[in-house]
């Protein structure tokens, strides 16, 4: 039976996921984060818990992306012996790492 979210004032079904192999779990996000993550939601028009797993995925996949594209350029200048070459590659792989 549905009820109404006092939040968004809305009807929300109180039925099974459909995926029900899906993981479910609890996260704490800063304030200014949560914030934003809000108005991704509104603006696409979803919950906060989906908006948060297909952001999510979309950081994976960028990630993945970011790595491919550096393993790509790794391989055209494998045989460049400029040192210059060298040390952007290796700021390139220490972003990718650690992020920064």
């Amino acid at each position: 039976m549905p009820y109404t979210n006092a939040k968004k004032g809305r009807q929300v079904s109180r039925r099974a996921p459909k995926n029900a192999s899906a993981s479910r779990y609890t996260v704490g996000l800063p304030t200014s984060l949560a914030d934003q993550v809000g108005r991704y939601a509104r603006t696409v028009d979803t919950s906060m818990s989906k908006a948060i797993a297909a952001l999510v995925r979309l950081g994976l996949e960028a990630q993945e992306s970011r790595k491919a594209e550096f393993f790509k350029k790794l391989k055209a200048n494998l045989a460049n012996d400029d040192p210059k070459q060298q040390d952007q590659l290796v700021d390139e792989f220490r972003t990718l790492i650690l992020g920064r």
